[in-house]
């Protein structure tokens, strides 16, 4: 809109330039009237251009001063007095009436509008025009502000059903992706729980035998981060996935783990990538260090910066942190990890003490 109404006002200031250029040639008064009318429109259409749209205060400088203002001073101080020689910038009338009735709310427009026709009933009512000639340039800037605001209404309209559209799809992709993603939990717990039910049901093996508790005991931690996923009001994000791969995997190395996530938000797949890692290899070393078999994972996002908070917690029997050796566990795989993603990870332990290590990005 901002370019079709710059074409429009381009037009009339070629009509202008050309009638200047033919009959005016000698009088200063004209070209002050047409510099003028072209500063108004580069500075109201310019400024559209730069920042996305019309702003009010040129919009009404334009109507006053090109659209009501210089009809009036070409014929006090230029000495006009022929319709045909005053056609020109009552033309710019028609311009600035578009502009207006995009612009500016209902009203203001409105008022834009009814002042543009009062200066051509006078101006042209002073130089003595007929009825033909009023009421075609009276018609032509009423058509030319009600077929502005048609075009804006409808490119406004057309926009609010391609984003209805749009939303729709999304919802659509988004009703599909939960659907695969029961489904994927349905097969899951066919092949675990289910499955471990039905053979326990079955007389088949013996309930109390310990592998069998330890499969229960990891199917179980499995069911409770489902229910809590499903319950949580937050959608599962990226991170969410990474660090559940990651949990099951140390739950098929004989760990057990309890998990808990809350709101977690969006973060870059390298980010995710890295907690998850991270996390794991935390994992590992539970698995290999503690002597528990049994680790604590909990995520959280920050509500103030959109972070994540990660840590793993095992009640083993610790370590003095002033005796550890270097290696790649700790500090390659968890804290450089972290490092490469703009991230860090720190360790709380002592003996008898357990091992705390939290995950955090950003730093």
């Amino acid at each position: 809109m901002i370019l079709a109404t710059l074409l429009y006002r381009a037009s009339h200031l070629a009509v202008g330039v050309l009638a200047v250029a033919q009959r005016h040639r000698g009088e200063p008064m004209m070209y002050a009237a047409l510099a003028a009318a072209l500063g108004l429109s580069v500075l109201c259409h310019g400024t559209a251009l730069r920042q996305g749209w019309f702003r009010g205060r040129h919009v009404w400088a334009d109507v006053l001063v090109t659209g009501c203002l210089l009809p009036f001073a070409l014929y006090l101080w230029a000495g006009v007095d022929e319709p045909a020689l005053l056609g020109w910038s009552m033309l710019l009338g028609g311009s600035a009436s578009s502009v207006a009735a995009i612009a500016l709310d209902r009203v203001h427009a409105l008022a834009a509008v009814v002042l543009l026709v009062l200066t051509h009933l006078a101006g042209y009512r002073l130089v003595g025009a007929s009825p033909a000639v009023l009421g075609g340039h009276v018609n032509s800037l009423l058509s030319s502000a009600a077929m502005a605001w048609v075009f804006w209404w409808y490119l406004r309209r057309q926009g609010r059903l391609l984003d209805e559209a749009n939303a729709r799809a999304l919802e659509a992709e988004a009703h599909r992706a939960r659907y695969a993603e029961r489904l994927e939990h349905h097969r899951a717990l066919h092949d675990t729980v289910l499955a471990t039910l039905t053979t326990i049901a079955g007389g088949g093996v013996d309930a109390n035998a310990p592998r069998v508790r330890e499969r229960c005991a990891r199917e179980a931690a499995y069911l409770r981060r489902l229910v809590q996923r499903y319950a949580d009001e937050h959608p599962r994000h990226a991170i969410g996935e990474a660090l559940e791969a990651a949990v099951t995997a140390a739950e098929g190395l004989q760990l057990r783990v309890t998990a808990q996530y809350h709101g977690l938000p969006e973060v870059p797949p390298q980010v995710a990538a890295a907690l998850a890692d991270a996390a794991g290899e935390a994992l590992n070393n539970v698995r290999r260090h503690a002597r528990t078999g049994h680790a604590y994972l909990t995520a959280t996002g920050e509500t103030d910066g959109g972070g994540v908070v990660v840590t793993v917690v095992d009640r083993g029997p610790g370590f003095d942190p002033r005796e550890q050796l270097p290696g790649l566990g700790l500090s390659g795989s968890v804290r450089g990890r972290m490092a490469e993603v703009g991230g860090r990870a720190s360790v709380d332990t002592a003996p008898g003490e357990g091992v705390r290590v939290e995950l955090r990005w950003p730093a």
